[in-house]
C-alpha cells in the first residue's frame, strides 16, 4: 500500500539532532522526527527528591512533558494550575523509560529532571520524547562524576501500528488518526523492552500481527540508537 508520506512500510521518517539548542541546560537537544519536533532539556539537582526516604543514598530521574499551544492544528490550552491525564500518562512513560536503564544508586542523593517540550506535533511525540530524553540524560551525565556507571544500555523508542489492514513503523498523525493498532515500544540497544503499549483502536489483533509490529520497532528503534551513537559516541557514562 501507499502511505501517506510514501514511505516503506519498514521505514523511518527523516530523523535530524540538533544538540546544544539550549545553552544554560546541562543538557539540551531538539529532536525532528519527520514534522514532529520536541526540544528536551536536563536538569541536574544536588538533592533527592522530597519525598525519597532520607538517608537512602540514592538519585532519582524524572520527566515532564508538555505540548505548547500551536503544535497542533488547533491551540491547545496550557497546562497552569493542573496536567491532563494524557499529560500525566506520557511523562511516566517517559521517567520509568528512563529509570529502567538507570542504576540510581550511582547517582547517590542527585535528581535529573528531563523537560520535553513538543514544538510541532504530528504523531509519536511520546516516542521522540524518549528519544530526546535519553540522549540530554547522557549529556547531563557526563557533566558529574560518579563512582561507577549510571546507565546500563542505550535506549530508542518508536511508534508502530496497522493502518489500513497493513503493520508499518512510525506512524504520522495522519496514520494515527485512522490506525486500527496504536503501539509505543521502548528498547534497549540488547534487544530486550522496556516497555509496550498497544491498543485496538475499536478493533482486535492478533498474536501474528503482535510479532510483526514488534519486528518493525526492533527495527526502527535499532536504526535510532545507531544515529545516537553516531552523534554523542558509543561510551555509556
Amino acid at each position: 500500500m501507499i502511505r501517506p508520506d510514501n514511505r516503506a512500510l519498514d521505514q523511518l521518517r527523516e530523523i535530524k539532532f540538533t544538540p546544544g539548542f539550549v545553552g544554560c541546560a546541562e543538557g539540551s537537544i531538539l529532536v525532528e522526527i519527520g514534522k514532529t519536533r520536541v526540544l528536551c532539556n536536563a536538569t541536574i539537582e544536588d538533592k533527592a527528591p522530597k519525598w525519597m526516604e532520607k538517608g537512602k543514598s540514592t538519585g532519582w530521574v524524572t520527566a515532564e512533558y508538555n505540548l505548547l499551544p500551536r503544535s497542533t492544528a488547533q491551540r491547545t490550552k496550557r497546562e497552569r494550575s493542573s496536567i491532563s491525564g494524557r499529560t500525566q500518562e506520557i511523562q511516566r512513560l517517559i521517567g520509568r523509560s528512563l529509570r529502567g536503564v538507570c542504576d540510581l544508586a550511582a547517582l547517590k542523593d542527585k535528581t535529573i529532571t528531563i523537560d520535553c517540550d513538543v514544538l510541532e506535533a504530528d504523531g509519536g511525540t511520546r516516542t521522540a520524547s524518549v528519544v530526546g530524553a535519553f540522549m540530554v540524560l547522557v549529556m547531563a551525565l557526563r557533566t558529574i562524576k560518579t563512582e561507577k556507571k549510571v546507565l546500563k544500555s542505550w535506549l530508542a523508542a518508536t511508534s508502530v501500528g496497522i493502518y489500513k489492514g497493513t503493520p508499518m513503523l512510525d506512524l504520522c498523525y495522519l496514520e494515527d488518526l485512522e490506525a486500527e493498532v496504536d503501539m509505543n515500544v521502548v528498547m534497549t540497544d540488547g534487544g530486550e523492552f522496556v516497555e509496550i503499549q498497544g491498543t485496538g483502536e475499536e478493533s482486535t489483533f492478533s498474536r501474528t500481527q503482535l510479532n510483526s509490529l514488534l519486528e518493525l520497532a526492533e527495527i526502527g528503534c535499532k536504526i535510532i540508537i545507531q544515529k545516537q551513537q553516531e552523534l554523542l559516541g558509543a561510551a555509556l557514562p
